[in-house]
């Protein structure tokens, strides 16, 4: 007999299972203490990760602004994804069979899958809108007929308010799969002014004065003078658009002012004079999809001369 059996045969049946759980405990402790440290780095560590995979983030558009809606996305999906890691590793240590638990997990998502087609939808939009960014939170753009300024964007809803302050909550998929006209993406947007005067009007001399007041409006871009050009004529009447560039921001004014000096000079009234504002300087050349408008001198030698 070796030495544990004699010292087995020796104790009493008490002593043996009093042994037994001492052992047990000892093993449960350790086990327990195993596993808080490993529950202790892995929230370290998600926290750690998730702030260094924002900070990636952002370097990686340095050129722009960087975008918090995809800086929080990347960050939380790095914290849960690490997490998840950590509480599986936690479950083998305490004993756990995590093969089967995984395959409950995997049951009950294709479950709530089937149950939540229409949220997925949205979430899986919204993760092709954060990754391609075809508008950022602050951009005006329309789409599904609504034109607003965003206000938020996560993985379900973007959130526009339009100028007269209504909230529009639009679904990402709706979102998505619909046409989507960002007019903040570029610095610089051209306004096109139609109007239509009667034939007896001296056209030469009602263009130059429309395009002095165009020029003298100081929220126009100086480094693309106006143009004013006549793209229709009927027996009657005569149509044509004033075209010049400005800020994003400022298209719906600047509109609203051509429009009225060519009706008001159509009726040989003198328009009202510009507002009293500081020349906006010209934006420099950007790159990528901030570039709104070539040089005017390359569009002039690539256009061809007209006699």
């Amino acid at each position: 007999m070796t030495a544990t059996s004699q010292l087995l045969a020796k104790m009493r049946p008490e002593e043996i299972v009093a042994a037994d759980l001492i052992d047990r405990a000892t093993q449960i402790a350790i086990d327990l203490a195993i596993g808080g440290l490993i529950l202790i780095v892995t929230l370290w560590a998600s926290r750690w990760l998730s702030t260094l995979a924002r900070a990636a983030v952002g370097r990686m558009t340095r050129h722009v602004p960087p975008d918090a809606t995809l800086q929080t996305f990347i960050g939380s999906a790095v914290r849960y994804i690490v997490i998840v890691v950590g509480l599986v590793a936690v479950l083998q240590q305490l004993g756990v069979k995590t093969t089967s638990i995984l395959a409950v997990l995997g049951a009950a998502s294709l479950a709530v899958g089937l149950a939540l087609q229409g949220a997925l939808s949205n979430v899986a939009a919204g993760v092709m809108i954060l990754a391609l960014r075809p508008y950022r939170v602050g951009d005006v753009i329309e789409t599904m007929g609504r034109v607003g300024t965003v206000r938020a964007l996560d993985l379900f809803v973007t959130e526009l308010t339009t100028a007269d302050n209504l909230k529009i909550i639009i679904p990402n998929a709706k979102v998505f799969g619909d046409v989507i006209v960002n007019k903040s993406a570029h610095e610089r947007r051209r306004v096109d002014a139609v109007f239509r005067i009667p034939i007896t009007v001296d056209l030469a001399g009602y263009t130059a004065a429309l395009k002095a007041r165009a020029a003298a409006d100081p929220r126009i871009m100086t480094d693309a003078e106006p143009v004013v050009e006549i793209t229709s004529m009927a027996e009657a009447w005569v149509e044509g658009a004033v075209r010049v560039w400005t800020a994003p921001h400022d298209h719906p004014a600047v509109m609203a002012d051509l429009l009225l000096a060519a009706r008001m000079l159509a009726a040989g009234q003198e328009p009202l004079p510009p507002p009293a504002l500081p020349k906006p300087n010209p934006p420099a050349p950007a790159k990528g999809r901030k570039s709104g408008l070539r040089s005017l001198r390359s569009r002039r030698k690539a256009e061809p001369d007209h006699p």
